[in-house]
């Protein structure tokens, strides 16, 4: 069978890893999967080859520790690879693990596509002609990345985001409140610190104390947070001793319940900076984000920085829609004034409603849903039948 080889490093990488397999699945039942993934991807057969969650790393003081294991899996990855021989292999985003992987297989022979395209636009433009070496096509997410890596000579195929095919818009909340019995004057505060260690570390203190201020100022709100695998046990934990407390989610139909629940509720969301900001715009639910990394990691991306913003969706829009709070600037004092006017200012929610919807029409792809538009890209990789070394 022909054998595609897909390496995730994270939680939003294991979702799109399972939406491609499933979408090449129903166009090529004949293709087998292995690599590197978390429960999404398990799901969908790809068993993976170490704990996917030992990669769910950020920032430079965070890796440093970790560098001898992180290299004993790059090589464990890089062994498989070379022992299984994959028509294909697939890096999915987390690109200071994948990247590596790539560097390391694409001189065997192996082909790359790198899904997702890594930020380098963002903070680091001349790391594009590294790039350039290192995969042979970038699946890109937004729609103003091909042109940068298409410069370097990169062959780019925009896909689309697939957190439109997430059904983060398709809760239902009525069935949210039954479950927890919540009351008609209830309003949910969606609180998500993130899926790494290092973030939910630095970020769970912080939400926390916001949360309680938030309380204090706007009564009947209910708290919830939805659990993330790598994490489950910390955010339990920490979160135990919050005031009011949150209700713990887990799993993708809940929390998407969750969502039209503070969407019908006028509520709103306390998001840390990432994908899940995009899963809250498209549920309609107005939001404040805030992140921190370590004081060292902030100091040097200050300085590589080549963008105003660092939420997606204020990148999409070129303008501060949703108010951002980073690194010193990540307070429970302006995260909670911030949720406060959210939750008290029916125009400035309706605001960020309005201008959400029609950011998001610009990641859809031309045709179909991403995942498809992703899975016809690798198809026409294979096709295109490179030959591998007799040896490697």
């Amino acid at each position: 069978m022909t054998l595609v080889y897909l390496v995730a490093g994270e939680a939003s990488g294991d979702m799109l890893g399972a939406r491609l397999v499933a979408a090449l699945r129903r166009r090529r039942p004949d293709l087998a999967f292995a690599g590197v993934g978390g429960e999404r991807m398990s799901e969908q057969g790809v068993p993976s080859l170490f704990p996917m969650r030992e990669l769910a790393l950020m920032g430079l003081m965070e890796v440093l520790p970790n560098l001898r294991r992180l290299a004993r899996r790059l090589d464990e990855t890089v062994a498989d690879i070379r022992a299984r021989r994959p028509a294909l292999v697939v890096t999915i985003d987390s690109p200071g693990f994948t990247l590596r992987v790539a560097r390391r297989v694409k001189p065997l022979g192996f082909p790359v596509l790198h899904y997702v395209a890594p930020q380098v636009w963002a903070w680091r433009p001349g790391r594009v002609k590294r790039i350039a070496h290192e995969v042979d096509r970038i699946l890109a997410l937004l729609p103003f990345e091909p042109p940068f890596f298409e410069k370097a000579g990169i062959p780019v195929t925009f896909v689309g985001h697939s957190i439109l095919e997430s059904g983060a818009d398709r809760g239902d909340a009525a069935r949210f409140r039954a479950a927890h019995g919540l009351s008609p004057e209830d309003r949910v505060l969606l609180v998500m610190p993130g899926s790494r260690r290092s973030e939910t570390g630095r970020l769970l203190p912080v939400f926390g104390e916001a949360l309680a201020r938030t309380a204090a100022a706007v009564p009947r709100l209910r708290p919830v947070v939805p659990l993330a695998g790598p994490v489950e046990e910390e955010v339990r934990a920490v979160t135990a001793r919050w005031s009011p407390a949150p209700l713990l989610l887990r799993g993708v139909a809940e929390k998407y319940d969750a969502f039209a629940a503070a969407r019908e509720s006028e509520g709103a969301g306390l998001i840390k900076s990432g994908t899940s900001s995009l899963e809250v715009a498209l549920a309609g639910v107005p939001m404040a984000v805030g992140y921190r990394v370590n004081p060292v990691s902030a100091m040097i991306a200050r300085r590589l920085l080549k963008v105003r913003f660092v939420s997606i969706v204020n990148l999409l829009a070129d303008a501060e829609i949703v108010p951002e709070y980073l690194q010193e600037r990540c307070t429970p004092a302006l995260l909670s004034a911030a949720l406060i006017r959210l939750l008290t200012d029916p125009a400035a929610a309706a605001a960020q409603r309005d201008r959400f919807r029609h950011l998001l029409d610009r990641l859809r792809p031309p045709e179909g849903l991403p995942s498809e538009a992703a899975a016809g890209a690798v198809l026409r990789m294979l096709e295109e039948g490179r030959t591998l070394p007799a040896g490697g």
